[in-house]
């Protein structure tokens, strides 16, 4: 991966995040609580699975 891409990356990272706060931020505020009502060990499964499912799609496209 080159620093363009590491910066593209964030870049679409960044700017879904920030379009998500200014659209819904109550909806935010609602799976925030969610997610804080989970256990530790659900919270990193979900991480766990969001990572997978974004490795997946990242080696998809790519190949």
């Amino acid at each position: 991966m080159t620093w363009g891409a590491a910066g593209l990356a964030l870049g679409l990272v960044l700017t879904v995040e920030g379009l998500v706060l200014a659209l819904a931020p109550r909806r935010v505020e609602d799976a925030l609580r969610f997610i804080s009502a989970l256990r530790l060990d659900q919270r990193r499964a979900v991480g766990l699975a969001a990572m997978a499912l974004g490795v997946g799609l990242v080696w998809l496209t790519h190949h």
